[in-house]
Order: C-alpha cells, then sequence, then structure tokens
C-alpha cells in the first residue's frame, strides 16, 4: 500500500517564494476551500508532477514556474510503501528530479527518463492514467474511466488486478520470438552458406582425385615417351661411338702422315737443288773446255769424268726423285685420309654431343615430370586434409540444423506462451473472475447514492445499463449528476479492488469540486455517507467553494490570495 503522508511547494503556479504543505494523513475527511483562483486545485497539479512529471490539468510544463519569481520551482511528496520511507523532488529552473529512499539518494540513472521509469514500475507500481483513476475524480481536466477508450480500460483494471506484468511478459516473449525468427534466418542463410561450401568441397574432393590420376596417368605417359626417345638417342650414341671409335682406328694408321710429308717435301727440295747444281755442273763441263775465270784449258780427262759423274750421279738423283714423289703423293694421300676421318670424327662427335643434350633434357624432363608426380601424390596422399575440412562443413551443419530446431522449438515454446498472455488469454480469464465482483461492487456504491440501475461491465469492458424505465442505457444517456454518481461509484470500486488485490492500493483520494456541479443535495449527502463509512483507511481530500460543508468535514484548508500569490490560510 502507498500511504501518502504530506506534500509541499513553492514557486509553482500561483504559490510564491514559501512552501505551501498539507499533511496528508492527519484527518480523515478534509475540505480544501477559496475563491476562483486562489489555488485551492493546486494540490493536484503538484502531486501528479512530483510523481509523474505532468500537471494534473492541461498546463504545460513551462507554465508551473510562478510568473513572478520565475525561479526555483519546487515539488516535494513523501509517501511510505511497505515500511520504507520515500521522498520524490522535483525542481524547474534549476531542473531536478530526485528519489531518496530510507533517508538516502538514490543512485543517479543514465537519464531522467530511466529515473521515471523506475518510479513508475518499481516503486509505486502504477501509470499516471491508472493512478487518476483510483485518486483523483472530479476536475475538468480528468477523464472518467466511462470515457476512456477500450484500450485505455483495460489497462487502468490490467494495473487494478496487478496483471499488467503479463503484458510486459508477453512484449518480452514477442520481442523473443521476433528476435527468435531473426536468428532462424540467420541461421537458415548460414545453413545454405555450409551446404554451399560443403558442396563445393565435395566437388572439390571429387575434383582433386580424378584430376589427380589424370594427371599422374599424363605425365607417366610423357615420362614413358622421353624414356624411349632418350633410349633411340642413346642407341644412337653407342653406334656413333662405335663408328668414331673405327674411325679413330683408321686415323692412328695415317697419323704422322703430315709430319713425314714435310720431311719428304724437306728432302726433294734438297733433292731438286742438287739435281740442279749437278746439271749445271754436267752443262758447264759440257759446253766448257777453258776455265771461264782463269781461260786455263780444262783438262780433257777430268773434264770428262765430271761429266760421267755427273750424269750418273742425275740418273741416281731423278731415280730417287721418283721415288721420293711417289713417296710424297702417298703421304698426301694419307694426309687427306686422317683430314677427312678428322672431320668424320668431329662429325660424329658432335652428333654425340647433340644427343647426350637431348637425353640430358629428356631426363630433366622426366625429373620435372616426377617431382610433379610426387607433388599430385603427396596431395592425393594429403587429402584427408580436405576430407577433414569436409567433416569439419558436416558438424557445423548438422550443428545448425540442431540449433534450428531449438529456435523453432523455443518459438512454439513462445507462441504458446504468448497466446496465453494475449489479451484474450489469461488475463481476460482473471479479469472475467473479477467482473461480477467489480459490477457488484458499482452497483453497491450506486444504490448508496440512492441510484438504482443495474451497471455491468462485459470483458471488453463496455456497459450494460438496465433501468427501472429504461433497458439497455449507455453511460451516455444520463444526466451529469447520474453521470457523476457512476464515476464515483467506479472510483471507490477500483479503491476496493486496489485494496483487495493490494495493487495499487492508497491511502488518499482527492475530488475536485464533485459537489459544486454534478450532485445535488441527496447526492452529496449519501456521498458524503460512503466517503465517511464506507471507503476504509483513507484519507479524503474534497476541493469546493461551496461554503455549507464545512461542519461536514474533519479539516477545512483554506486557500487565498495575498498580494497576488496563493498561500494557506492560517
Amino acid at each position: 500500500m502507498i500511504t501518502f503522508q504530506k506534500i509541499r511547494w513553492k514557486n509553482f503556479l500561483s504559490t510564491g517564494n514559501h512552501f505551501s504543505e498539507i499533511d496528508f494523513i492527519k484527518n480523515g475527511t478534509n475540505l480544501i476551500v477559496g475563491t476562483n483562483g486562489t489555488g485551492k486545485s493546486t494540490v493536484l497539479d503538484a502531486l501528479t508532477f512530483s510523481l509523474f512529471n505532468k500537471p494534473f490539468r492541461k498546463i504545460n510544463k513551462s507554465q508551473l514556474i510562478n510568473a513572478t519569481n520565475e525561479k526555483d520551482c519546487l515539488v516535494e511528496v513523501e509517501f511510505d510503501i511497505n515500511g520504507r520511507q520515500y521522498i520524490v523532488r522535483r525542481s524547474i529552473k534549476p531542473n531536478l528530479f530526485e528519489i531518496e529512499v530510507d533517508g538516502q539518494k538514490m543512485h543517479k540513472q543514465s537519464d531522467d527518463r530511466a529515473m521515471q521509469k523506475i518510479l513508475e514500475e518499481n516503486i509505486l507500481k502504477v501509470n499516471y492514467k491508472s493512478f487518476t483513476q483510483i485518486v483523483i475524480l472530479g476536475s475538468s481536466a480528468f477523464v472518467p474511466f466511462m470515457q476512456l477508450s477500450g484500450t485505455n480500460r483495460r489497462e487502468v483494471i490490467e494495473d487494478l488486478l496487478d496483471i499488467r506484468i503479463f503484458s510486459a511478459m508477453n512484449t518480452i516473449i514477442r520481442d523473443k520470438i521476433k528476435k527468435q525468427k531473426e536468428n532462424i534466418q540467420v541461421l537458415d542463410l548460414k545453413k545454405d552458406n555450409v551446404k554451399d561450401k560443403l558442396e563445393m568441397q565435395e566437388k572439390f574432393i571429387e575434383e582433386l582425385d580424378n584430376r589427380g590420376k589424370e594427371n599422374i596417368k599424363g605425365k607417366r605417359t610423357k615420362i614413358d615417351s622421353l624414356i624411349e626417345d632418350a633410349e633411340k638417342y642413346s642407341l644412337e650414341n653407342q653406334q656413333l661411338e662405335n663408328d668414331v671409335f673405327n674411325k679413330t682406328q683408321e686415323q692412328e694408321k695415317v697419323t704422322g702422315s703430315n709430319k713425314k710429308l714435310k720431311s719428304l717435301n724437306n728432302l726433294k727440295g734438297k733433292i731438286s737443288n742438287k739435281v740442279s747444281t749437278i746439271t749445271k755442273e754436267h752443262k758447264f763441263f759440257t759446253e766448257n773446255t777453258v776455265c771461264p775465270t782463269c781461260t786455263q784449258d780444262i783438262e780433257e780427262s777430268f773434264r770428262l769424268n765430271r761429266i760421267s759423274d755427273a750424269q750418273t750421279k742425275a740418273k741416281e738423283l731423278q731415280s730417287g726423285y721418283k721415288e721420293l714423289e711417289e713417296a710424297i703423293k702417298n703421304e698426301e694421300e694419307r694426309e687427306r685420309l686422317f683430314t677427312k676421318l678428322t672431320k668424320e670424327i668431329t662429325k660424329l662427335n658432335n652428333g654425340i654431343s647433340q644427343n647426350n643434350t637431348r637425353i640430358s633434357g629428356f631426363n630433366r624432363q622426366i625429373r620435372d615430370l616426377e617431382s610433379e608426380i610426387q607433388k599430385i601424390t603427396d596431395q592425393l596422399a594429403n587429402r584427408n586434409t580436405e576430407h577433414g575440412k569436409l567433416e569439419e562443413f558436416n558438424q557445423n551443419l548438422q550443428s545448425i540444423f540442431k540449433e534450428l530446431a531449438d529456435r523453432k522449438t523455443e518459438i512454439m515454446y513462445h507462441d504458446f506462451a504468448y497466446t496465453l498472455l494475449k489479451d484474450d488469454g489469461v488475463k481476460t480469464k482473471i479479469i472475467k473472475n473479477y467482473l461480477p465482483f467489480i459490477n457488484q461492487q458499482v452497483n453497491r456504491y450506486l444504490q448508496k447514492m440512492d441510484f438504482y440501475i443495474n451497471f455491468k461491465l462485459n470483458e471488453e469492458f463496455s456497459e450494460t445499463i438496465e433501468s427501472p424505465i429504461h433497458e439497455n442505457f449507455s453511460y451516455s444517456s444520463f444526466s451529469e449528476g447520474e453521470k457523476m454518481r457512476i464515476d464515483l461509484a467506479l472510483l471507490f470500486t477500483w479503491r476496493e479492488v486496489a485494496r483487495v488485490k493490494n495493487s495499487v492500493n492508497t491511502n488518499l483520494l482527492i475530488m475536485d469540486e464533485v459537489f459544486d456541479s454534478s450532485l445535488d443535495g441527496m447526492g452529496t449527502d449519501e456521498f458524503l455517507k460512503i466517503i465517511r463509512y464506507v471507503i476504509k483507511d483513507a484519507n479524503v481530500f474534497v476541493i469546493s467553494h461551496k461554503a455549507d460543508l464545512h461542519d461536514k468535514f474533519e479539516s477545512v484548508i483554506r486557500f487565498e490570495k495575498v498580494k497576488g500569490f496563493s498561500q494557506m490560510a492560517s
């Protein structure tokens, strides 16, 4: 239960720079009076402003500051909830919002909106709309329950029955369902991605096997061809080497012919010179009998001997010269053969060298191919890694499938809970159980105010009203005084429901000018009996400017204007 103890304010509306303070628990029934404009209704605005940061009447927040002083607008309200003492302070110029609990200021949250949420949801456990339905009635700015929309009516009753938590839970579950659906969408995308990767990996492994085997086969065929070519050139080299050997053997037979030929040519030169000398001598002795130099006669026998010797030597030399020419001819032939063989051997060796180069190239290609085959073989041998990746994708996919199944199961449970917590679910069942009590109490209070009608609210919070004169009336069908009786009966009923449920039960009841326009004399008397004898544990404050009500209340609080400022009369 919320027990309001006191409220105080200054520089608020028409109140000046001094505190006006009202004790909420001193007396059970209180009358607040004053002429128009003296500020007797200010307590309503101060109370809702302090608790909900908005005035009760339709006043802009900037207009709450006293127009003369224009600063230090402050409102404080004290109340008790289950033995804990609270003070709520709000100020404008400077701006201030703080909550004090058992003498300690509550830790400031991120902003005033967060603090306001804590105040309404965790401390008061009631919002502005529901608070005003059970605490305040009668002001021109007030919207009675019967004039609220169906949705707002439901909110009030849910607050009274303390079942708004189901709406909060429903909102949480709805958000969870939304989040789960978003997660499922993400998981579906993830699943498709992993499936694509799995299929690609399977194709890659298959292609790896096929391509690897085909590559190895092709490379081995190439190796076989290269080996065959190398062997062909190796055989050719063997034949060439045999040819080189044979020609080298032949060449050895004519080796040295060049040197011998030079020697023979030298000898030929010498013989030629000697033949020339002998020929000159034979010619000299043949043609001369007298020495040309000394003019002496040459002895004939000497001359003849010399001629004979010359002829003999000439014959010998000519014979030897022919033999020498034949030998030179033979040696020249051997020299030609040697040169020919040298060229042939060189050509053969060049062919061998070229074949060896080819064979080396073939062997290099073979080694490269064998290295490539080894790499492919290693890849094939190591494709366990790729199979490991494939298994990992499979495991990921199974994990995603499981998570999807879990998410869908959660959604199923959440959908079930969401259905239960919807307006037509468990809340409706609870409301349905309380509707007979609500209708009973409304009609009870109507009868106490001598208003004999049968008032019923259905599960959609629409009214059915039957009277002795008319059937199927509605709230709008009645006069303003009759409407006020219905509003009062509902107000008292809501307070009774709150008391029974201990939800938004409070000691405070404020009614603004309910006697001044809508209730006749009989209704006023019956109303006063109700607030005095029927409403339990309530501190009632009635705002009015009727002078004939003073003796009907335990306390009278008078407001007046002094020098343009509102204040409580002493």
